[in-house]
């Protein structure tokens, strides 16, 4: 679906994101699931948006898979929800800070809480709820600004999609730090939304669970975005076919 699919398994992710941050490299981490996909095949500005990433995590099981199916190559999923308690056990091995950006001051305080008393050695250098409405240049300015003063390595962003993908390119170059769109990770870490258990999950049922938990806001995206994912999946599929029997004739 022409986006840059980072590969590796999740230790390779770690290490890289933990090298990016200490090197306060101005760069930002996606996480790809279906949804995310087909809004970047819909929109080349948005697809541009991922290829300036420095890694384009296989967040969802289908694309996961998906790098497996036409590439050859067995590739683990790497999500968001996983990688962000992972990274801050890591990060507070390796005595770096991070910052939380997003969401409510609720969840905000329930992550802080849950790091503390599970990690009482990670830094963590400040947290964030920036109001729901676009922010003024000069607000903007002051966000930025006071990110960089506490000098975090990672700044997790939770901002929902699109939204906080845009916000980490546009800050790529003015926040000193390695960004990561998180997402729901934050309100799943802050144990104020449950997750479904492995199995599930193995089953690629995630998507049924949060179509259940928000159905009002969620069934247009699953019903259109999943289809729409199918067709191109099965679209490739037909096209890479052919071209195998035409190079074979």
């Amino acid at each position: 679906m022409d986006t840059r699919i980072t590969t590796g398994n999740r230790t390779d992710f770690i290490d890289t994101i933990l090298r990016l941050g200490a090197a306060r490299t101005s760069a930002y981490v996606c996480f790809a699931n279906v949804h995310m996909l087909v809004e970047a095949h819909n929109d080349p500005g948005f697809r541009k948006i991922l290829d300036g990433a420095a890694i384009v995590s296989p967040d969802g099981s289908p694309v996961a898979a998906a790098v497996g199916w036409f590439h050859g190559q067995q590739q683990e999923r790497v999500a968001g929800m996983d990688l962000l308690p992972a990274l801050l056990a890591e990060a507070a091995q390796r005595n770096q800070s991070v910052y939380f950006y997003g969401t409510t001051e609720e969840v905000l305080a329930a992550m802080v809480a849950r790091a503390r008393r599970e990690l009482p050695t990670l830094r963590i250098a400040g947290t964030h709820s920036p109001p729901f409405r676009p922010l003024t240049p000069e607000e903007d300015a002051a966000e930025v600004a006071a990110i960089n003063a506490v000098d975090p390595d990672l700044v997790f962003v939770a901002l929902g999609c699109p939204r906080q993908e845009r916000w980490m390119a546009a800050h790529q170059g003015q926040i000193r730090a390695c960004m990561l769109g998180v997402g729901q990770a934050f309100p799943v870490y802050a144990g104020l939304e449950q997750r479904l258990p492995v199995w599930a999950r193995k089953l690629w049922l995630e998507w049924a669970y949060r179509l259940w938990l928000e159905p009002k806001r969620l069934w247009r995206r699953y019903l259109i975005t999943n289809s729409h994912f199918l067709y191109l999946m099965a679209q490739r599929t037909v096209f890479r076919n052919d071209a195998a029997i035409k190079t074979v004739s």
